[in-house]
């Protein structure tokens, strides 16, 4: 017998099922743990698109107003790019010459490095099409941009304007502003404001000529339409995401898995608070079985509303405890350390109020455990975002810096590293194009032929210090791998944050300086005649 209706197949099986059991127990739809626990299936854009403008804005408010999340949307941008991200060229001469020349590649690396440098950190800003931002400050919005909305997006532009030596520059775009213009909301290759091909690959970006909240100007009604290259391929649109999924068009932060235990973490702060400072309003409490009524009668009071009430109470307690006053003066055990006990009615309890004591459950177990999941959420330590060190030994402190720095490492890799390498990309096609590098030859390839462009922009990029613990400790396992041959020098002072050639020159001024001093200290010595000599 054969079925050619696809439902009546799926059905049968689902039958089938019911009767021999599921194979796996996640897939169960008959267990009382999960039967009702049927999530839809649908596409990856399906999926994404019409939850990421409230999943954005969820998170953004998040970042801007919980002090945790911030702190740990800054570590991020700290730990990777830090306070300077320093190019380090990798030109690969064996592609560009068919044989390897060390002599070429250390050459091109220091003409390169030190002119990209020079614009790149520029207090002109020159990368920055706003001229607000170096590259460093650029890397670092990218790199917080990502961690709230889980992209990247800007464009580049050819800016003339003097006295701009490169024309290339940065301009970043709200990632709010890249949507579908209405004309192609029926066009199903146009997802989530980028237009692809049949493969999947972005062709065209459209963008709000202004974000589309800005209701007061009709320029958030306009799109701009921008191809993501060049026809001689020189891009155009910068986009970094983390693709999830196959046909996945846009990125969603992954703070959006642990939103509502933020939420719940703040609001928790906050009520703890509330109650702390409800407490330490109160300096005493009058404890009683009699209503409230009657209690307050017996104070003295007549009328209920809360000023005659105070008013009252005021005067019943001073009445009675001048009555009682020459009682109590000469009674030594109704005194502890020279204050007095009140004396109060049959029945009633007066109970001193302990802020301290009230304090609620924070730093505890419960707000760890929340503080966790936000740490999780961010790829840090639950040390480094809670900066609570108190539990924290040195070997629980290097494993979680090691589990951190992998997070991190890996987000430079997808987001940072990407984001400066297409800045660099950009800047060295100029740079050839005007004769600005010395150390191009003649019979180099083009830099537009095959992919001779990767040989010519390969590179690494130095960021944020890694860190240490234990200086003495750290240095010395250093220093032993570098004479196993298990790093070098680069490796080393890539870790701290350094270029190892500028070290290593620095270094050699400071010994012939040392040997200048020597020579100056003792100028008769005729080891310190001949070094002079030479």
């Amino acid at each position: 017998m054969t079925f050619h209706d696809s439902e009546t197949i799926e059905l049968l099986g689902l039958k089938a099922n019911a009767i021999v059991g599921e194979a796996y127990e996640g897939a169960s739809r008959f267990s009382k743990e999960l039967a009702s626990y049927s999530p839809m299936i649908r596409s990856a854009d399906a999926d994404l698109l019409p939850a990421k403008s409230m999943a954005d804005a969820r998170t953004r408010d998040t970042v801007r107003n919980d002090a945790y999340v911030q702190g740990g949307a800054t570590l991020r941008k700290d730990n990777i790019v830090g306070s300077y991200y320093m190019l380090n060229a990798k030109p690969a001469s064996t592609v560009l010459f068919g044989k390897e020349d060390d002599k070429w590649e250390s050459d091109w690396q220091e003409e390169t490095e030190e002119k990209f440098g020079l614009w790149a950190e520029s207090l002109d800003n020159w990368p920055d099409a706003a001229r607000q931002n170096t590259l460093t400050g650029l890397v670092r919005m990218a790199v917080d941009t990502h961690t709230v909305y889980g992209e990247a997006l800007a464009s580049v532009e050819w800016l003339r304007d003097q006295p701009r030596m490169f024309s290339t520059a940065i301009q970043m775009i709200d990632t709010d502003r890249l949507s579908t213009p209405p004309e192609y909301s029926g066009d199903s290759t146009v997802r989530g404001g980028i237009r692809r091909n049949q493969y999947g690959a972005p062709q065209t970006y459209y963008i709000r000529m202004a974000h589309p909240s800005d209701w007061m100007t009709p320029d958030s009604y306009k799109w701009k339409a921008v191809d993501i290259r060049k026809p001689w391929n020189r891009l155009q649109m910068i986009h970094i995401f983390e693709q999830l999924r196959p046909d996945q068009s846009r990125g969603i932060s992954l703070m959006v898995a642990a939103l509502s235990e933020m939420k719940m973490t703040k609001n928790f702060r906050q009520m703890v608070l509330q109650q702390a400072v409800m407490y330490a309003s109160y300096a005493a409490t009058i404890e009683s079985e009699l209503p409230t009524e009657a209690i307050f009668s017996q104070l003295g009071g007549e009328s209920m509303t809360p000023e005659t009430i105070q008013a009252a109470l005021s005067g019943y307690m001073s009445g009675h405890y001048a009555t009682l006053d020459d009682f109590m003066a000469g009674a030594k055990n109704l005194h502890v350390n020279g204050l007095k006990i009140p004396h109060l009615p049959p029945g009633t309890k007066f109970k001193m109020q302990s802020p301290v004591a009230s304090g609620g459950p924070l730093g505890s177990d419960f707000e760890q455990s929340l503080l966790r999941h936000i740490a999780a959420a961010l790829g840090v330590s639950y040390e480094q975002l809670s900066r609570d060190y108190s539990k924290t030994n040195y070997s629980s402190a290097r494993a979680a810096m090691t589990e951190t720095y992998k997070a991190m490492l890996s987000i430079k890799r997808m987001v940072a590293d990407r984001f400066a390498s297409s800045i660099y990309s950009l800047w060295l096609e100029e740079a050839i194009n005007k004769g600005e590098i010395t150390s191009v030859r003649r019979n180099m390839p083009s830099f537009y032929e095959k992919q001779f462009k990767d040989a010519y922009t390969a590179c690494d990029w130095v960021g944020a210090s890694r860190g240490q613990v234990d200086e003495l400790k750290e240095t010395q396992a250093a220093i032993l791998r570098i004479n196993n041959g298990l790093s070098d020098l680069e490796t080393e002072n890539a870790r701290l944050g350094a270029d190892w050639r500028k070290r290593m020159r620095q270094m050699k001024r400071e010994v012939e300086w040392k040997d200048f001093y020597k020579i100056l200290q003792n100028p008769t010595d005729s080891t310190n005649q001949e070094k002079k000599a030479a």
